[in-house]
C-alpha cells in the first residue's frame, strides 16, 4: 500500500496521483512536483488515502515540497506572462502564414519550457515558427495541437442550460458520447439540438443515460401492438421518466379478405408500463407456408 494524494494543475483538469513521502497533506494545500514536463505547481484535490501499488501508475514521483509564499508569487507571475506570450507567438502565426488558431498558453514552473496550444484542421509544419518563438522567449518550445473538446475545455463558455460548460468547470475528463444515448432519452436527433459549442455530442448526454437505459427496460416501442386491460391498442409514444405508454385502442381488426383496414380510437389511452402486454412478433414463417403450398399446387394443375 502506498500513501498517496491527488493533484491537479488546473481547475478543472485531470488529477494525478504522487506520493507524500514525509509531508502531511491536506486538501486544497499548494505543492511543487516533478512531472515529464519539469516542476509544476499544483493543487491538492483529493486528500491523503491508501491504494494498492498495482493500481498506481509507475513510477510513482513523490510531492517535494508544500509551496512556499516565493513559489505562490513565481506562480502568479508566469500567469501573468501568458497574455504577452500569446500575443507574440499570434504574430508569429501570422508572419508564417500558417492556418491554426491559438488557443491557449502556459510556462512550466521552472520557466524551461513553454506550451502552446493550437487547433488546425490538419497537419501543419510549425519547425519554422518554433525556432522564431525560441529566439525571441529563449526557453524550450513546445507546440501540441489539441481538439475542439479540449478547446472547449480551455476557454469555456456557456451550454444550452445557461451554465458555464461542465468540461470547463468541473469535469475532470472526457467520456464517450454516441447518438445512441440520444435515442434512449428520446431526443431529437436534429445536430444544432444535441451539440455542445464544440460541435461534438454534448457530454451531459452521459449523465443521464444509464438512469434512462434502466427506465426504458420493458417499454414498448412506438407502433408496436400491445394488450391493455382495455384491449388490444397500439402504441403511439412514451413517457420514460413517467413509466407511462400512450396509446389508440384497436376498434376494428384489419381484414385482408374484404380489404378493410384496421380502425383506432381517436382517443388516447394511457397507462402504466406494468399495465400494458407486449405482444410477440410475427414471424412470417406460417405466412411463407401457404404461399409456397399454393404455389405448389398452381404447379400441379
Amino acid at each position: 500500500m502506498c500513501k498517496v494524494v491527488g493533484v491537479k494543475f488546473k481547475d478543472a483538469g485531470k488529477v494525478y496521483h504522487f506520493g507524500t513521502g514525509e509531508l502531511t497533506l491536506e486538501e486544497g494545500d499548494h505543492v511543487i512536483v516533478e512531472t515529464a514536463r519539469g516542476l509544476e505547481f499544483g493543487t491538492v484535490a483529493a486528500g491523503e488515502t491508501l491504494i494498492e501499488k498495482d493500481q498506481l501508475v509507475s513510477p510513482l514521483k513523490n510531492i517535494i515540497r508544500k509551496a512556499t509564499d516565493a513559489d505562490v508569487e513565481k506562480h502568479i507571475r508566469n500567469l501573468e506572462k501568458r497574455d504577452d506570450a500569446m500575443r507574440l507567438c499570434q504574430e508569429k502565426i501570422n508572419a508564417h502564414g500558417l492556418e491554426m488558431k491559438l488557443i491557449d498558453a502556459e510556462y512550466t514552473f521552472d520557466n524551461n519550457k513553454i506550451v502552446f496550444y493550437f487547433t488546425a484542421d490538419g497537419r501543419v509544419d510549425f519547425r519554422e515558427l518554433v525556432k522564431d518563438l525560441a529566439s525571441v522567449f529563449r526557453m524550450r518550445i513546445e507546440l501540441r495541437q489539441i481538439g475542439v473538446r479540449d478547446e472547449a475545455k480551455m476557454l469555456g463558455g456557456v451550454g444550452n442550460c445557461g451554465r458555464g460548460l461542465c468540461c470547463h468547470t468541473w469535469m475532470t475528463d472526457f467520456e464517450p458520447v454516441s447518438i445512441k444515448m440520444a435515442k434512449v432519452q428520446n431526443l431529437s436527433l436534429n445536430p444544432t439540438k444535441i451539440s455542445g459549442i464544440c460541435g461534438r455530442l454534448m457530454c451531459c448526454l452521459k449523465f443521464e443515460n444509464e438512469v434512462y437505459a434502466k427506465l426504458k427496460k420493458g417499454m414498448p416501442n412506438t407502433n408496436e401492438r400491445v394488450k391493455t386491460p382495455d384491449g388490444m391498442a397500439i402504441v403511439v409514444d412514451t413517457n420514460i421518466l413517467e413509466s407511462t405508454v400512450r396509446t389508440r385502442l384497436v376498434l376494428e381488426e384489419a381484414s385482408p379478405e374484404n380489404d378493410n383496414e384496421e380502425k383506432l380510437s381517436t382517443e388516447f389511452y394511457i397507462y402504466d408500463k406494468d399495465e400494458v402486454k407486449r405482444q410477440p412478433k410475427k414471424t412470417g414463417k406460417q405466412g411463407k407456408g401457404k404461399s409456397n403450398k399454393n404455389q405448389s399446387n398452381t404447379n400441379k394443375r
